[in-house]
Order: C-alpha cells, then sequence, then structure tokens
C-alpha cells in the first residue's frame, strides 16, 4: 500500500481533487470514502462523478443507501453510514453491479469491513486550516499504485 497525503482548502478543490481521481478509474473498480461526518465526501463524489462525465446532480445517498448514473461507466454512489455490516452491504446488491462493470465510490465503506477490494481509500480530515480545509490520504492498493501514480501530481499533494 501507499499512500499519498492531499490538502484542500475549499469545497470547490474536494470537488476537483474527485473529478481528477476519476480519469485513472478502470471497470469494477472501488473507491472508499471514510471520514466523519461533513468532512466533504459528497463534494469527493460529485467531481468524481464529473470526472466520469455525469451532469446530473449528485446527492449523499444516505436514505436510498445506492443511486445509479450512468458515465464513462455506470457509477454507483453507496452510502454505508445505516448498514450495520457486511451482511446488509451484500443484500444492496452492489457487488453484482461491480462485476458487470460499474464504478463503485463508497461512502462510510469500512461499515463493509474490508469486503469492498477498494483499488483507493480516501480517508477525510478535518484540518484547522480553515473550516472548508480538508486532508485526504489517499492509500491505494499495492496492484494499483502505477495507475494511480499520478495523484502526486495534484495539487497539494505531499
Amino acid at each position: 500500500m501507499v499512500s499519498i497525503e492531499v490538502h484542500s482548502s475549499s469545497v470547490s478543490q474536494t470537488r476537483q481533487i474527485g473529478e481528477s481521481l476519476a480519469r485513472w478509474v478502470l471497470s469494477g473498480d472501488v473507491i472508499d470514502l471514510r471520514g466523519p461526518l461533513g468532512a466533504g465526501k459528497t463534494a469527493f463524489a460529485q467531481g468524481f462523478a464529473r470526472g466520469l462525465g455525469i451532469h446530473e446532480q449528485i446527492t449523499s445517498p444516505t436514505f436510498l443507501m445506492v443511486k445509479s448514473y450512468v458515465g464513462r461507466f455506470d457509477l454507483l454512489h453507496c452510502d454505508l453510514y445505516r448498514t450495520s455490516g457486511p451482511a446488509d452491504v451484500e443484500m444492496l446488491g452492489i457487488y453484482e453491479e461491480l462485476d458487470a462493470g460499474a464504478v463503485g465510490i463508497v461512502e462510510w465503506g469500512e461499515r463493509a469491513n474490508g469486503e469492498l477490494d477498494a483499488v483507493v481509500v480516501v480517508e477525510f480530515k478535518l484540518s484547522e486550516e480553515g473550516p472548508e480545509s480538508r486532508i485526504l490520504e489517499f492509500t491505494i492498493r499495492d496492484d494499483s499504485v502505477e495507475r494511480f501514480g499520478s495523484l502526486w501530481r495534484i495539487q497539494g499533494a505531499r
């Protein structure tokens, strides 16, 4: 695993970072977004969707748990906050969609207890630099480091 830390000073920049990441995803990839409520996971997902050519309004799927969108890849935007573990996640049917080639961006992915096999985990941390400032720590799976290595070029990477 390789970790890259990226600093974002605004919601807009968090969206741009998500959009940048979308350039490198492949069919079946899962991006796992973790962090406290209000940390920017949905803003990141909005940018990610834009990077896949999706122009619909992206909102948090907290109550629906899964929303689907069509772009360069079919996108599953999942929010596992209300799930209680892997059995609940299994019942959502997302694994079948991923196996069929959809890309998943999953908020609260840690609730699946490692069952998602994410290529990238993004940990959102609040920053003292300002009310919209965030630190995004990307952890990239070893077999995906070469593909996502360009993240180093994202503005603010350290």
